[in-house]
């Protein structure tokens, strides 16, 4: 186990202590041995070890003296009987904002493991978002707890592991602290997927001895070439990690053997200008792999990261990828923020110019679903990037993947909302198009173009998700609002109810209490959306009103007995029933394989809308009836698709190729240009089923001109 003297050792090594911060560290160790007495970890260690080395860690990233003490007292206040008022009162305001900056969220106050999961994160962002130090602290104790993990049950491993997979090893990449990164990544593969990390460690240790001597003939022919231009640099060679190994070999579909740049090589000068001279001096002895040089000196990554990557064909004609970079941005691509951060002494208050990806983080901390926040968290976290321009030359940063529209929510969320074209290298492109490294983005607004629920199936950054999402769901809600509020002033106003009467101040708190809701908008919605039954809200407010609540399958019954069937008798099946007409809602023209939902109407049968159809919301819920496809349908059914295209010639004949080799038959087509150099166009179709219009919009998103294509139904249905 680490000493206290240890961690007094690695910190006076980076910085001179007083007698005053030395009596800190050692108040904290001994209030936390005090606490901490009797309590052991899983391992039988004492559980004053945990604290100790992640004290220890702290320092090794070379932080204040308030930080390394905190290492000392972070689980105090969660595993023991320790208050953050009584870790204020022994060591300041300081270390009691870190201590509960890193302590969980009771889990006895939520119902599921997600949900407290979910808060803990939330907090834990937040409070890093107002001191940097939070972050590091809490990546110091999830290296240590890693590191002893062999000691939990299995299915605690596993998940453990998943979670540092997620969460912090890509937090710790993203903050430039490279070597917690590579550690937390293999360690946690080594829980989660232990066939393959031994597969993986077994390959790389049978090569070791071949490789140490390439090292070695690499690592003497760079120092030799430099020695010639009296460029003093250090030059090292080293094996990827394991982690890094088994992506390259998944993310390539390849064998180990042939996986290249397992070895990777690092000089590091004295100054920029020598990081260029030695580029230049290792391009003349091996030559350079088109497409693999980033120069990250001239366009530093958002975490601050600098250096020169370059892969050459080195000798026996193997790849190599070499990097390039001074002795202080090699400092920072290890430690990264703990590197450089802005410290400063503010009235005992921590300050520092927060990261931009903290501030995406903290953009997500009003999401109300658990899953939801979860998913947008490790969205920003993601690794694999790539690096955009607007107009005005500012550097973007976004997932791989990324389109147009994720770059414009990327700007500002108006922008997004509004985003109606997008030119990339001044060439108009689809919404869709996937962004590469380097492209230069416009975009072009309109305030008359809305957020569109298809926008969710291409975009990938999760601040785009969330805005898409948000905005739909602000939609629904007005919708449902407005529909509840109809129903409720015909339904009551039936029955011979004022409503201006029932929704006064004391009647409307006793109707919202009993509905544990908490003002008139949520009850409309409830009401809008069939969550609360229309004949509840009248018999509670009017007991003795004579209510028709038969039973419901005897009121469709009612309402149905005269219908007939229909020409499409055989496509739905009617839970309950036989013999019924049905009808397809042109407002969403469901097809095969879309979930479905049936609302009566007196005299002409049942209206079949998709589950999703923002018209359905206007139905009363007690009309609205189960159904579902008939298997054994096979005839085809009507769907329609836009196409917003280049206007040049042979595009008409390139789309309807396309759609007929789906084979899928075309109805009828209507083309226009709209405006210089575009054209939209109108097909008619007729499909099998949702799957085979799907395949058809890809294929013709691929045609070469076309911008986007999407679904379209009839402006307006009756219901």
């Amino acid at each position: 186990m680490i000493r206290l003297n240890d961690i007094i050792d690695k910190v006076t090594a980076y910085k001179e202590i007083s007698d005053n911060e030395l009596d800190l560290i050692k108040k904290a160790y001994i209030y936390s041995a005090k606490v901490h007495a009797g309590q052991t970890r899983i391992s039988g260690e004492a559980y004053l070890s945990h604290p100790l080395e992640v004290s220890a860690i702290l320092a090794d990233l070379k932080l204040d003296i308030s930080t390394i003490s905190t290492g000392l007292l972070h689980d105090t206040v969660e595993d023991t009987l320790a208050t953050i008022q009584e870790i204020d009162d022994l060591f300041g305001k300081d270390i009691a904002f870190l201590v509960d900056g890193t302590t969980k969220i009771s889990k006895l106050e939520y119902v599921s493991k997600l949900e407290s999961q979910a808060e803990s994160f939330r907090k834990f962002i937040l409070a890093t978002a107002k001191d940097i130090r939070v972050v590091l602290i809490k990546l110091a104790d999830r290296l240590h707890n890693m590191r002893t993990l062999k000691y939990l049950p299995e299915d605690r491993r596993i998940r453990i592991s998943q979670e540092t997979m997620d969460i912090y090893a890509p937090l710790a990449h993203r903050l430039g602290i490279n070597w917690i990164n590579t550690e937390l990544e293999d360690l946690a593969f080594q829980f989660s997927n232990p066939k393959d990390y031994r597969k993986v460690t077994k390959l790389v240790s049978s090569k070791k001895k071949e490789w140490r001597n390439y090292l070695n003939e690499v690592k003497n022919t760079i120092s030799s070439k430099l020695n010639e231009l009296n460029i003093d640099a250090d030059v090292t060679g080293r094996f990827k990690h394991n982690y890094g190994i088994y992506k390259k070999m998944q993310f390539q579909s390849k064998d180990f053997e042939k996986v290249y740049d397992i070895l990777a090589f690092r000089v590091l000068t004295n100054s920029e200008n020598e990081c260029y001279q030695t580029l230049g001096a290792v391009h003349t002895i091996w030559k350079p792999i088109p497409g693999r040089f980033k120069d990250y000196i001239a366009l530093p990554k958002t975490n601050g990261y600098q250096s020169l990557h370059t892969t050459v064909l080195g000798p026996l004609g193997e790849q190599v990828e070499i990097q390039i970079r001074t002795k202080d941005m090699h400092e920072y691509a290890e430690y990264g923020v703990a590197a450089h951060w802005n410290y400063k002494e503010q009235n005992g208050n921590g300050s520092y110019e927060m990261y931009s990806m903290l501030r995406k983080l903290v953009e997500h901390k009003d999401i109300e679903d658990p899953a939801e926040f979860l998913d947008a968290i490790k969205g920003e976290l993601i690794s694999n990037l790539l690096y955009v321009f607007t107009p005005g030359g500012d550097l973007i940063e976004l997932q791989r993947g990324a389109t147009p529209v994720d770059f414009a929510y990327a700007i500002h969320s108006d922008i997004g909302d509004h985003c109606s074209r997008a030119m990339v290298n001044r060439a108009l492109v689809s919404l869709d198009y996937k962004l590469k490294t380097g492209d230069t983005v416009e975009i072009t607004i309109n305030k008359e173009q809305k957020p569109n629920r298809d926008w969710l199936s291409f975009v990938v950054t999760s601040k785009a998700k969330t805005k898409i999402r948000s905005w739909l769901r602000t939609l629904e809600n007005k919708k449902a609002e407005e529909i509840g509020k109809s129903i409720a002033e015909r339904k009551l106003r039936d029955k011979g109810i004022n409503i201006n009467d029932i929704f006064k101040k004391d009647k409307l708190t006793e109707i919202l209490d009993k509905f544990e809701l908490n003002n008139l908008e949520e009850l409309y919605r409830a009401v809008g959306f069939g969550n609360i039954s229309i004949n509840d809200l009248i018999k509670f407010v009017k007991p003795e009103a004579e209510l028709h609540t038969a039973d419901k399958a005897y009121r469709i019954d009612k309402i149905i007995k005269n219908i007939r069937k229909d020409e499409m008798k055989d496509a739905v099946l009617v839970k309950g029933f036989n013999d019924i007409m049905t009808r397809f809602a042109k407002c969403c023209s469901p097809l095969p394989g879309e979930s479905i939902s049936g609302y009566i109407t007196r005299g002409k049968g049942i209206t079949i809308h998709k589950n999703d159809c923002p018209h359905l919301l206007e139905v009363d819920p007690q009309r609205k009836i189960e159904v579902e496809w008939d298997k054994k349908f096979n005839e085809q059914m009507p769907a329609k698709i836009f196409v917003e295209c280049i206007d040049k010639p042979g595009i008409l004949s390139k789309l309807t190729k396309t759609i007929s080799s789906s084979d899928v038959n075309i109805l009828r087509v209507e083309m226009d240009s709209i405006e210089i150099e575009k054209a939209k166009g109108v097909f008619n179709l007729t499909v099998d089923n949702v799957n085979q219009l799907i395949a058809v919009i890809e294929s013709l998103k691929k045609v070469k001109g076309v911008l986007s294509v999407d679904r379209i139904f009839e402006e307006s249905q009756e219901i």
